[in-house]
C-alpha cells in the first residue's frame, strides 16, 4: 500500500502545489477565516469524507473511514495567516494587502488535502480511520486548538501527527525532537504609574522612564540568577514606550515582552518573581504599577513511541542521514494542547533552497518554500500513518 500511496502523491504533486498557491493568494487572519475553511470543506466533501465545519469556531474536521477495522490516526494542519505585507514577487503573491502566509500553513493544508485524496482512493486497503483536523487560529492566543478539542475533534483518536515547514533546513530533511520540541509561550505587559512633570524639576515627579528602566534591568536577573542554569528559559522585553517631549517627565511607561519556558514550575516561578520585582521596584520609588501576565500555549512535548515510529517511517522517504535530531527551541505552538490529550509527535519538514533564494525564515515578508517539501511532508505523514495502523491492529 505504501508504494502505491507514494506513487500517487508524486502524481498529484502539482495539484498540491496549486492548492497551496491558491491559499497563499487568499490568506486570512486568525479567527477571521471564512474562505479557507470553505475551500477545505468543499474539497473534503468531494472526496466523500465525513465533514464537520465550524468545529471550535472556524475549524474543519474530515474523517476517512477505512473499509477494514483498526485504530484512528489524526493529522493536524493549521490554515491561518499573519498580519505581514508580503514582499515576494511571485504569481501567487497575497491578494489580501497586509496579510500573508508567512509560516507555511498554506503548505500544511495542501499536504493534508493531498493525503486525504490519496488515502480516500485506497480506503479499501485502509486498516482503520484517518481524521484530518484543519485548525484555524494557530497564530493568535488562545489559538484554535482548545476550541476544537472541546468540540470533540479528538474523540476516538488514538494518535496524532503534524508537520511544519522549516526554512532553517534545506528541502529533503526531516527534523524531529524526542520530548520537548517547542516552549511555552507567554506574554506580559507592565504599566509604571508615576507622576509626570517638568523636566527641569524632577524632584516633583516619580519618573516612569527611570523606574521602567530599573525594572527592565532587574528582570534580567531572573534568568541569570534565579533560574536553575540547567533549565532553559527566556525573558525578553520587546517594547518600552514612554513620553513624547524632551522636556517633560512622563507620568507612565508601558513595557511589553515574552517569556519562554519548558518546565511548568519554572514558568510559575518566573511569573511570580516578575511581579515581585515590578512591585518592589515601583514601591522603592513611590510609584504604582499594573502587571498583566498572559499565559499562552504550553510547551510542546512529543511522546516517545510516536516519535520513534515517525523516525522509522521517515526512513522510507529520505536517507537516514537526512533525518535530523534537534534540541528543543523557544518557539511556541498550540499543537501542544493536542499532545496533552492524545499521544503524538510534531516534526519539521525542511523547505529551504538556497539556489532558488528560498532562505527566509517563517514570519519574514519574503518567506517562501521549495514546494518539493509538500511531497516529502506528505509521504512522511503517510508512512507514519500506515505504520501506526499496521502496528496497532
Amino acid at each position: 500500500m505504501l508504494e502505491a500511496i507514494f506513487a500517487r502523491l508524486d502524481e498529484i504533486h502539482q495539484e498540491m502545489i496549486d492548492i497551496r498557491r491558491d491559499l497563499h493568494m487568499h490568506p486570512e487572519l486568525s479567527f477571521q477565516e471564512v474562505r479557507t475553511p470553505q475551500v477545505i470543506a468543499e474539497y473534503q466533501r468531494r472526496l466523500g469524507l465525513d465533514v464537520q465545519t465550524e468545529v471550535g469556531g472556524r475549524g474543519v474536521v474530515a474523517t476517512l473511514h477505512g473499509e477494514r477495522p483498526g485504530k484512528t490516526v489524526a493529522i493536524r494542519a493549521d490554515f491561518d495567516a499573519l498580519p505581514i505585507y508580503e514582499q515576494n514577487d511571485v504569481p501567487y503573491k497575497s491578494k489580501n494587502e497586509g496579510v500573508m502566509h508567512a509560516c507555511g500553513h498554506d503548505a500544511h493544508t495542501a499536504i493534508a488535502l493531498g493525503l486525504a485524496k490519496v488515502f480516500s482512493e485506497n480506503k479499501d486497503q485502509l486498516e482503520g480511520n484517518i481524521v484530518f483536523i484543519h485548525q484555524h487560529a494557530e497564530e493568535q492566543n488562545p489559538g484554535g486548538a482548545i476550541g476544537m478539542i472541546e468540540d470533540g475533534c479528538l474523540d476516538g483518536v488514538d494518535v496524532i501527527f503534524a508537520t511544519h515547514m522549516e526554512n532553517y533546513f534545506p528541502v529533503g530533511k526531516v527534523i524531529y525532537s524526542n520530548g520537548y520540541i517547542l516552549a511555552a509561550s507567554d506574554r506580559f505587559e507592565i504599566e509604571v504609574k508615576g507622576v509626570g512633570g517638568h523636566g527641569a524639576f524632577p524632584q516633583d515627579t516619580k519618573d516612569s522612564v527611570v523606574i521602567g528602566s530599573q525594572i527592565v534591568g532587574n528582570l534580567q536577573q531572573i534568568i541569570s540568577r534565579r533560574v536553575d542554569p540547567l533549565k532553559s528559559a527566556v525573558l525578553t522585553v520587546g517594547a518600552f514606550h514612554s513620553g513624547e517631549a524632551p522636556n517633560v517627565i512622563a507620568h507612565n511607561a508601558i513595557i511589553k515582552g515574552t517569556v519562554r519556558t519548558f518546565d511548568e514550575e519554572i514558568r510559575n516561578q518566573i511569573e511570580k518573581q516578575m511581579e515581585d520585582i515590578v512591585a518592589y521596584t515601583c514601591k522603592a520609588s513611590g510609584a504604582d504599577y499594573k502587571f498583566e501576565y498572559d499565559r499562552g500555549f504550553p510547551a510542546t512535548w512529543n511522546h516517545p513511541e510516536p516519535t520513534e515510529l515517525l523516525i522509522d517511517a521517515a526512513k522510507s522517504v529520505v536517507n537516514k542521514e537526512d533525518i535530523v535530531s534537534i534540541p528543543p527551541n523557544m518557539g511556541g505552538e498550540d499543537f501542544s494542547y493536542f499532545l496533552q490529550k492524545v499521544p503524538g509527535t510534531y516534526f519539521f519538514t525542511g523547505s529551504a533552497n538556497e539556489e532558488k533564494g528560498l532562505i527566509y525564515p517563517y514570519h519574514h515578508p519574503k518567506f517562501d518554500i521549495d514546494e518539493d517539501a509538500l511531497v516529502i511532508g506528505a509521504k512522511t505523514l503517510a508512512s507514519a500513518t500506515i505504520k501506526y495502523l499496521k502496528n496497532n491492529k
